[in-house]
């Protein structure tokens, strides 16, 4: 995990983000419990309620489930929520976002689909 202060995106968005990129990656499997609120906020010296707020964040877009006395765990379905949540963010956000500035600097259909094969090779 890396927590920056120059990053536009509010602290506790930033916990609940990396942790997103943990359960994506399977670094944190379903079922099993993500790293501590007091582990992380000792870590990275991040106040613990920020920490809790990012986890609170997961749990009700249902990523994590809170296990009293326990902890954080990911829950069953969360790497495959995750990554159809992250393909929609993609075409609607950064695809949209690409096509209209090539469009803007005359790229043509053709041109940018090379340019991206290109960018896979």
């Amino acid at each position: 995990m890396n927590f920056s202060d120059t990053d536009p995106r509010p602290l506790f968005q930033q916990v609940a983000d990396q942790i997103e990129d943990l359960i994506l990656t399977a670094a944190v499997k379903e079922n099993e419990q993500v790293p501590s609120t007091t582990e992380i906020s000792a870590t990275y010296k991040i106040n613990p309620a920020t920490v809790l707020k990012g986890m609170n964040l997961l749990v009700s877009k249902g990523y994590l489930e809170k296990r009293r006395g326990i902890g954080m765990f990911v829950t069953l379905g969360a790497q495959q929520k995750l990554t159809s949540e992250r393909r929609g963010s993609l075409l609607h956000d950064q695809v949209t976002t690409l096509v209209d500035e090539a469009r803007n600097l005359g790229i043509t259909q053709t041109q940018l689909i090379d340019m991206i094969k290109g960018s896979f090779q």
